[in-house]
């Protein structure tokens, strides 16, 4: 069957990701944000992300390159470097992390989410550590 997987991902206004193959921002409550709502769950990254949580890394967080490969049902990934759309059917739910802001960017969060079967469930600001406002929607597929 198809899998399940909980993706996590932080955009600019333009949904844009990287530019030259670096992530445009990070903020370390944001961070603590993903490991809140993953829980107890596995949180896959690949080595690029990981260097951004410091070491030793917490319990739940698995670090594997071909992570979007590997992860099962309920699992959380966070994707910072690599497009996640050829998994798109594969995603159960979206936390889109916005940072309010513009950045340079060339690659792109693609997965079409309102008229993609997406349904925005859930929105929250919260200050950032060096952002004031960082938006959090969470999106659910309406099939799973």
């Amino acid at each position: 069957g198809v899998r399940a997987l909980i993706l996590c991902v932080a955009t600019d206004d333009h949904l844009g990701m990287t530019f030259h193959e670096r992530r445009q921002s990070q903020d370390r409550i944001l961070r603590e944000r993903l490991l809140a709502i993953s829980g107890g769950s596995r949180l896959w990254i690949n080595h690029y992300t990981a260097k951004q949580f410091g070491t030793p890394l917490p319990e739940n967080v698995k670090v594997d390159e071909q992570f979007l490969e590997k992860a099962a049902d309920d699992d959380f990934c966070f994707v910072e470097n690599l497009s996640p759309a050829d998994y798109e059917k594969q995603i159960k739910k979206i936390y889109l992390f916005k940072w309010n802001r513009v950045y340079p960017a060339d690659t792109y969060f693609t997965i079409p989410l309102g008229e993609g079967g997406f349904k925005l469930i859930s929105e929250q600001e919260f200050e950032g550590h060096s952002h004031k406002k960082i938006t959090m929607e969470e999106w659910n597929h309406e099939n799973q």
